[in-house]
C-alpha cells in the first residue's frame, strides 16, 4: 500500500512540474478580428420637383430650309422620382424618372409669311435618366461618408432618353393650325448643389441642366412645311430632392 502511495504521488508531482512546461511550449495563435459586417453603403428612394427655364437657338422647318429665331424663352415646372445606391464613401448612383413641362418659348413670322404671327411651344416631356453623383463634405474636411451628418456638395452627371409631346398655339388668322405631335431624344443633364445629412433622410437643392437634344412634331408628312424641329434644347432647373435610405 505505501508502494502504491508513493507511486502516485510520484506521478502526481511529475505532472505538476510539466505543466507548466508544456505551458511554454504550446503555440501562440494570433487574435482573430471580428467580422465587419457594414458594407459602408445604401440603397435609398428619392422624389424631386423643380422649377425650370426653357432655352433654345431657333426652329428649322426642312422643307423650306426656313429658319425662324426664337425671340422668348419657356418656363414651366418637372417633378419625379427614383432609385438608387450610394457608396460610403461619395460616390452614388441612381435612375430617375421625371415628367418635364414647358410653355411660352416663341418664334414670330412675319410679312411676307402666308400665315404672320406669334407661335408658342408647349412641350411635355417624360426623361429617363441614369445618373452618377459625388458628394463631398462642405468646410475644412472634404471627405464624406453617407450617413455621418452634417452639410455637404455634390456635382453629377447623367444620360438617358426623353419621349417629348409638343403643342404649337398658332396665331388666330392661320390658314393652317401647326399639327401636334412628339419623338423620342437621346437627352443628358449636369448636376451640382447642396445638401443635409440628417441620417435615414438627406435634402439637397441645387441647378440641373437638361438637355434634350431635338424636339419636332413628326407629322405624317414629314416634307410638309407644317414638320418643325428645334435643336439643342437646354432647360435650366432650380430643382429639390429628398431622399430615404434603408440602412
Amino acid at each position: 500500500m505505501r508502494r502504491y502511495f508513493a507511486s502516485a504521488a510520484a506521478v502526481g508531482t511529475a505532472l505538476l512540474l510539466a505543466g507548466p512546461v508544456m505551458a511554454a511550449d504550446m503555440p501562440e495563435y494570433p487574435e482573430i478580428p471580428e467580422v465587419d459586417y457594414d458594407i459602408g453603403g445604401s440603397f435609398y428612394l428619392r422624389g424631386s420637383a423643380a422649377l425650370n427655364w426653357h432655352w433654345a437657338p431657333e426652329v428649322v422647318h426642312p422643307a423650306n430650309a426656313e429658319i425662324n429665331e426664337i425671340v422668348e424663352y419657356g418656363y414651366g415646372y418637372s417633378w419625379g422620382a427614383g432609385f438608387g445606391y450610394e457608396t460610403g464613401t461619395g460616390l452614388r448612383f441612381d435612375g430617375t424618372i421625371d415628367s418635364v413641362e414647358t410653355k411660352g418659348l416663341k418664334i414670330t413670322k412675319v410679312a411676307p409669311d402666308p400665315d404672320p404671327g406669334d407661335y408658342t411651344l408647349m412641350l411635355r416631356s417624360t426623361v429617363a435618366l441614369a445618373n452618377i453623383y459625388y458628394d463631398f463634405g462642405l468646410g475644412g474636411d472634404f471627405s464624406y461618408s453617407s450617413g455621418a451628418g452634417g452639410a455637404f456638395g455634390y456635382v453629377g452627371a447623367g444620360a438617358g432618353v426623353a419621349w417629348n409631346h409638343a403643342e404649337i398655339n398658332s396665331p388666330i388668322n392661320a390658314d393652317v393650325p401647326v399639327p401636334t405631335g412628339g419623338n423620342v431624344s437621346a437627352a443628358a443633364a449636369v448636376m451640382v448643389g447642396v445638401g443635409y445629412d440628417m441620417g435615414n433622410w438627406v435634402a439637397d437643392v441645387g441647378y440641373r441642366g437638361l438637355y434634350i437634344n431635338q424636339i419636332n412634331n413628326a407629322p405624317t408628312d414629314p416634307t410638309t412645311t407644317s414638320y418643325y424641329e428645334i435643336d439643342n434644347n437646354w432647360i435650366h432647373e432650380l430643382r429639390g430632392t429628398v431622399r430615404y435610405r434603408f440602412n
